[in-house]
């Protein structure tokens, strides 16, 4: 049998509870409005036409707080829930079902200069306030705590919590 593959909306309503229609999700959730406008100024990145998409990203950043850099590169279904203060770097790539909650940095260390911001599996769940800086792994189905500031690679399945952040195996939390 085929598993068929769960829509935009109803992987946020799977989410989050509060999440009730998909009309009320388009008005009222800043993060699936900066991934629409990120979306089409990724496109005028890739076709080199960089003004546009820094453009478009500029009036995002200014009117919903929340800051994506158009190279970035994102997958399917990712929720940015509540979203002020997030920020994703230019060289982050995010996989596809990640949740990310607001005040969360994909960002860099200044000590890297090609590949700078971090890469995000499939399924991870990124907690509020959270630092993920370098170009540094997360694996699948990974939870990031919240404020933690992870500075290492997380391996599929863990759970990092803390200042830097330590690895903890996931069934020793309750999540």
């Amino acid at each position: 049998m085929i598993k068929k593959e769960k829509s935009f909306f109803q992987s946020i309503k799977d989410r989050d509870p509060a999440a009730k229609s998909a009309l009320q999700i388009i008005l009222f959730y800043p993060g699936v409005q900066a991934l629409f406008w990120y979306r089409i100024a990724h496109f005028f990145y890739k076709i080199k036409i960089k003004i546009i998409a820094f453009f478009i990203m500029y009036c995002v950043r200014t009117i919903l707080n929340i800051e994506i850099h158009p190279a970035a590169k994102i997958g399917k279904r990712l929720f940015i829930d509540h979203g002020s203060g997030v920020v994703i770097g230019e060289t982050s790539e995010v996989g596809s079902d990640v949740t990310i909650y607001h005040g969360v940095t994909l960002g860099g260390t200044g000590k890297h200069h090609i590949k700078r911001h971090p890469t995000v599996k499939d399924n991870v769940l990124i907690g509020a306030g959270a630092k993920i800086l370098g170009p540094i792994t997360i694996g699948e189905n990974s939870k990031i705590g919240a404020n933690a500031v992870v500075l290492q690679d997380v391996a599929a399945n863990q759970v990092a919590v803390g200042i830097p952040a330590i690895i903890k195996e996931k069934n020793c939390l309750n999540f």
